[in-house]
This record gives C-alpha cells, structure tokens and sequence, in this order.
C-alpha cells in the first residue's frame, strides 16, 4: 500500500518544473576544462585561476570570434548578465558580449574600437550607444528580453565595475517578432591577441 501510496503522489506531481535560472562564479569549476552543463560552439574556453579569481577564460590564440552557451534550454523572455576582462594591444581592441535566445539570437556587444556597445540581432546591428570602455578591468553588461505577442522588448546596458549600475537602460531596440527560445551565452572576438575573461555570468527567465 504503501508503494502504491508514493506512485501516485508521483503521478499526480508529475515530472518537476524546468530551471528557469542559472548562476556561475565558477569557484567549483575545475581548472583547465570547461563546465559540463556549457556548450562550446568555437574556441579555446577553459576555467582559469588568475590572481586567486577563478573565471572562464578564452585563450589569445588562435584569433576569432567565439561564442559558448550556457544555462537552461528553452528560455524566451530572459536577463543576462556577466562581468567580462579584456585588454587592448596598442590600436587593437577586443570586442565581447553576452546573448539570448541561443547562437542566433540577440547580442549584447561591446566594442572598445569603436567606443560604443551594440545590440545584434544574430550577427546583424539593431542598435548601437556610446560607451567608455577601460581597459584591463572588469566590465559588467546586462541584456533582457522581454515582451509578448508583437510586442518585444530588447535592452542592454554596461558599465565598469566598482561603479553602481545604471537604472537606465543604455541601449534599446523593439521587436515584433518573438524570438526562438534557447539558452544564453558569451562572445568574444580576441582581436588584441590578449585572454578575454568571463566571471559571475547569470540568466534568470522572464515570464
């Protein structure tokens, strides 16, 4: 009685909700390897120690535009968040973001060569705002999408760590088709030749 008890309070709950959130410091992370719950869609990621920090690191070799996923499946309406390290070399300059709504969907970039940030829909520019970028410290961005029906919502902002979190979003651009749900990400393009460093990344879902 008793088993048949527990199969029904089973049947009747029925498989648990889907995480709508994911936080990663990646203090746990073991060193050398990326995350297992991560998908790498190109380049040299791996968890690195710098200065007592743990972070994901993409290496400075070979130069390109990579990108990585991470956080639960099948997420429209979203907040993401990071704080990213990159330096120049001389006049070369880093580009990196954070995204939504998997490989194809929205971007959040900054662009130090050009001094603004910029918001992509795919690999396409829907925004653009000016942003003072400083080299070799932290920078944190923060993306959302939301909205319903023909009627969405995109947004990023950024600003230096150590200083307070703009309530205004920077950058804005409205949609009216819903995007395809999927999972977040980070992007870089490693054009200094330098490490680009990915630390405290975040996605919660939007009803």
């Amino acid at each position: 009685m008793k088993f048949l008890y527990l199969l029904l309070l089973i049947l009747v709950a029925g498989d648990p909700p889907a995480p709508t959130a994911y936080f990663n410091d990646f203090e746990k992370a073991e060193v050398g390897k990326v995350p297992d719950d991560w998908m790498v869609l190109d380049g040299p990621f791996a968890v690195r120690e710098v200065e007592g920090n743990k972070c994901l690191e993409l290496a400075e070799d070979p130069i390109g535009a990579f990108g990585a996923l991470f956080g639960p499946a099948g997420l429209t309406g979203s907040e993401v968040s990071a704080r990213i390290w990159a330096e120049p070399t001389g006049k070369r300059f880093p580009e990196f973001g954070i995204g939504a709504n998997d490989a194809g969907g929205y971007k959040l970039m900054a662009l130090p060569g050009r001094g603004t940030v910029e918001l992509r829909k795919g690999d396409e520019p829907v925004a653009s705002a000016a942003f003072k970028w400083t080299p070799s410290a932290w920078t944190f961005l923060k993306l959302r999408v939301s909205g319903g029906g023909g009627a969405w919502v995109v947004q990023g902002k950024a600003w230096k760590q150590g200083e307070k979190e703009p309530e205004a979003w920077l950058v804005t651009a409205n949609e009216k088709t819903a995007p395809l749900p999927g999972r977040a990400s980070v992007w870089a393009n490693d054009y200094s030749e330098k490490p680009v460093r990915f630390d405290d990344v975040r996605v919660t879902g939007l009803p």
